[in-house]
């Protein structure tokens, strides 16, 4: 087998004694990818930590070690007891150096990150709205040889930001104790308080020189500034295809199938009696769900297929939801694979995210192959996805911002519908049941591997692996289109 030892990306900032470089550039030319720090930039109740937790959750999911810094938590961390917004005036003397020293502790925590906890971006989730502010940021930047991103978020509807304060701001910890009607009055205080002094990304003198993007009025329009790398590639990517307005997104599998009865990997037959009983019964929930702009989306997969077909609606085909390519183990029992394949059998259990069968996929690789589909997904409004069910633990995933390890253990049970409603910092998920009768094709994780996680993963990965003596022989391992039913 061919195997590959765990790649660990250590960043270690250069001590030497280099001239200073032009301002926004790291002291680092020589990589191509150094750590990321995301700046954000705006006043009050512009979105900014939505953006920021959900853009974190994005990157960890596509596999770049993300945290947020929010220096808020920090404030209050060291300020206990929140007063009134007199505490963010610009002559309040003593705020503005516990707020400084907040900003400070926090960087120093992102140092940290980026140097010795193995992090890759670290998003900075402050107002950040002067220019004395963020040229300090750029200066730790480029001492530690981190590449500077802003994130500007501009809004000036007064109902967007209503919205978000009543939504977000008056349930913070600053107005536990105090009625939404003192708490908007207030915020909206401390929103002038930074107004007096906001000095906006220029994109035409001062800031010509950075990397940023500017959000304009919740995406309406962006304003995209000197993109240098991978990195900032996806991160303007992504924040192009997001929207805040509501909208309910519903996964499901497909009907069992008669390889599901069979406990039998990929495939792809069809659906069993109680599978054709599942598919009139999700018609049913569908039409009581009023949705007359509700898309159907499933792949290229009989069962898939079946299902659809049987809601009498229009729906869209994806090859990338096909489910996971079990290579040389498709169509056989876990038994089968077990007798057959025993190291096989035994290299999936220890780690199932990295894993990728001989000749088929990884749950990393299906990560990869249905992003697309996630962006489309936050394009759009009411969705209904009929998929398979590795494929439908990596969408929950993202949705619910689940680990790699937590990934390929999620349930996901026939005859469900999850409906997910994205919600301020995150995504509410309620599980609904069908009642029709389905076998269980979950698979738990073996206990003795809990006890001995990360130890061992898949070779031809890219990400890293830790090198195990049995794994001495070597075999070449080649992606083969297939299409196949049911293999996670």
């Amino acid at each position: 087998m061919l195997t590959q030892n765990r790649i660990q990306k250590i960043w270690i900032p250069s001590k030497d004694d280099k001239p200073a470089v032009s301002r926004g550039t790291s002291r680092a030319p020589h990589l191509a990818n150094p750590p990321t720090v995301i700046v954000m930039v705006g006043l009050p109740a512009r979105g900014k930590t939505y953006m920021s937790k959900k853009l974190t959750r994005y990157l960890n999911w596509i596999g770049m070690p993300t945290k947020v810094f929010n220096v808020g938590e920090y404030r209050r961390e060291a300020v206990k007891n929140y007063s009134s917004y007199d505490f963010f005036k610009a002559d309040n003397e003593s705020a503005v150096k516990i707020r400084q020293q907040c900003a400070l502790a926090a960087l120093r925590d992102v140092e940290s990150y980026l140097t010795e906890e193995g992090g890759q971006v670290a998003v900075f989730d402050a107002t950040n709205t002067t220019r004395e502010r963020r040229d300090m940021i750029l200066d730790f930047g480029s001492e530690n040889g981190f590449k500077i991103f802003f994130i500007e978020s501009v809004c000036d509807d007064p109902s967007v930001i209503a919205t978000n304060i009543m939504e977000v701001k008056v349930s913070c910890p600053d107005y536990q104790d105090c009625n939404k009607t003192d708490a908007m009055e207030d915020f909206h205080k401390r929103i002038e308080c930074y107004r007096v002094h906001y000095e906006p990304l220029d994109p035409d003198q001062y800031d010509r020189s950075l990397s940023f993007i500017k959000v304009i009025d919740v995406g309406r329009r962006f304003l995209v500034n000197r993109i240098q790398d991978h990195v900032q590639s996806k991160i303007v990517y992504y924040l192009m295809n997001i929207h805040v307005q509501p909208r309910v997104i519903y996964l499901c599998r497909h009907g069992e199938s008669m390889h599901n009865l069979q406990g039998r990997l990929g495939g792809d037959s069809g659906l069993s009696p109680r599978g054709r009983k599942f598919s009139g019964v999700l018609s049913t929930f569908v039409k009581e769900q009023n949705l007359t702009d509700l898309k159907v989306w499933t792949n290229q997969m009989c069962c898939s297929i079946q299902t659809a077909e049987s809601l009498g609606v229009p729906y869209e085909q994806w090859k990338a939801l096909n489910e996971i390519d079990a290579g040389v183990c498709e169509e056989m029992t876990y038994d089968e694979v077990k007798e057959k394949y025993p190291e096989e059998f035994a290299l999936r259990d220890q780690d199932k995210y990295y894993y990728r069968y001989p000749t088929g996929e990884s749950y990393q690789d299906l990560v990869q192959r249905v992003e697309p589909v996630i962006m489309e997904l936050e394009r759009q409004e009411n969705v209904l996805v009929i998929c398979h069910q590795a494929v439908m633990r990596c969408l929950l995933a993202y949705f619910l911002d689940k680990s790699a390890e937590e990934m390929p253990y999620l349930k996901c049970p026939l005859h469900t519908v999850l409906k997910l409603t994205p919600i301020a910092y995150g995504c509410k998920v309620e599980s609904i049941s069908l009642n029709v009768e389905a076998v269980n094709t979950h698979r738990e994780r073996p206990e003795e591997m809990k006890k001995n996680s990360g130890t061992l993963i898949r070779r031809n990965s890219t990400s890293a692996h830790l090198h195990h003596p049995s794994l001495s022989e070597t075999r070449l391992s080649f992606s083969v289109s297939k299409v196949k039913c049911e293999s996670s």
